[in-house]
């Protein structure tokens, strides 16, 4: 079943995902919000591998809980396994999961891939690439290309899947998001701001182009943060807590980015607000971070801000859910979220909430 289909009874849907980053790591919670999310129509549930569970056994876990809902890697860094690894890890999901799983993949940053792998973080778009190609050569029944020279003979996987699997690509930078253009079936893009998805499609459009082969472009599969709550003071609390954490703790990718998208002063603004440790401030002078990153407020607000990526190309949004939070406000999140119905109200169609 193609990603952004729609189940085979009832009305069409938009396609929606679910996203858990790697600072969730109750494994428990991750499978209760798999399940609620199948209930509530989720196209996909995507979770990401970082410094915690190994995701490839999270995944087989939910594969067995589930039987819908599509279930992805999202992602998993490219500095702790070889691409044959990750080839033989998304041929197992598949068989398990009845040919429901994506394969995600991300150049991470230097404190994974160093802090945490001991591989030295060094060209990580090229890097990105090159294992990317690997691991399509293998899922696709062809041998690797050996970088030994004189090695022994490259091998092919002694295990096809039964049907192709969807590789995507996190990426932020113009190389990136091309590399994902060229190479990959979606681009997934975390902190992006709304404002900028149009010129991320470009660039897309411009690595398709690339290829030289009228590949058809990624599906375009935005990450964006979840801060809802009834109470507006929480709401803004949680989303200047997103804004701040990625902007202070993540490595330097995210500032960057976003100043280079000519957010610079509300960068360097929440950046001298977070200087003492334990600090999530997010000044009056930087709320358009809050409005261009997340989706944020009461009910009506966070639909509102979700149908602003709809609005602006995104194909299948992936709403990441707050770590260590209860699940009742995981749940109230995917609930007021949950799919509705292709169209909208301006076009003459009742939307279902």
């Amino acid at each position: 079943m193609p990603i952004n289909a729609a189940p085979a009874t009832g009305p069409a849907l938009r396609p929606l995902a679910v996203g858990i980053t790697p600072l969730e790591t109750r494994r428990d919670v991750v499978l209760q919000v798999a399940t609620r999310a199948e209930e509530l129509g989720y196209t996909a549930l995507f979770v990401a591998e970082g410094w915690g569970h190994d995701v490839s056994v999270l995944l087989a876990e939910l594969a067995h809980r589930t039987s819908r809902i599509r279930i992805g890697s999202g992602v998993i860094n490219i500095w702790g396994r070889s691409a044959a690894s990750l080839a033989m890890l998304a041929t197992s999901l598949a068989e398990v999961s009845g040919g429901r799983f994506v394969l995600g993949l991300g150049a991470g940053s230097p404190q994974l891939a160093e802090g945490l792998h001991d591989v030295a973080f060094r060209t990580p778009v090229a890097r990105l690439g090159a294992v990317t190609r690997q691991v399509r050569r293998l899922l696709d029944g062809e041998r690797i290309i050996s970088s030994i020279p004189a090695g022994s003979r490259p091998l092919r996987l002694g295990v096809r899947p039964a049907s192709d699997i969807p590789i995507h690509l996190a990426a932020l930078g113009p190389q990136a998001v091309r590399l994902a253009g060229e190479l990959a079936d979606g681009w997934y893009p975390f902190l992006l701001p709304v404002s900028a998805l149009t010129d991320g499609v470009r660039l897309l459009s411009e690595g398709a182009a690339r290829s030289g082969s009228g590949r058809p472009l990624p599906q375009v599969c935005p990450g964006v943060p979840a801060a809802i709550s009834p109470d507006p003071v929480q709401a803004r609390t949680l989303a200047s807590w997103w804004v701040s954490f990625y902007l202070t703790s993540m490595g330097p990718l995210y500032a960057r980015t976003l100043r280079n998208l000519g957010l610079r002063d509300a960068v360097d603004a929440v950046l001298e607000a977070n200087q003492s440790q334990g600090s999530a401030e997010v000044p009056a002078a930087a709320q358009v971070l809050i409005d261009e990153l997340t989706i944020w407020g009461d009910a009506a607000n966070a639909r509102a801000g979700l149908d602003r990526w709809y609005a602006v190309g995104a194909q299948m949004p992936v709403v990441v859910l707050p770590p260590n939070r209860g699940i009742d406000e995981l749940e109230h999140v995917l609930d007021v979220l949950r799919p509705a119905l292709r169209g909208s109200i301006a076009d003459g169609r009742e939307l279902v909430w």
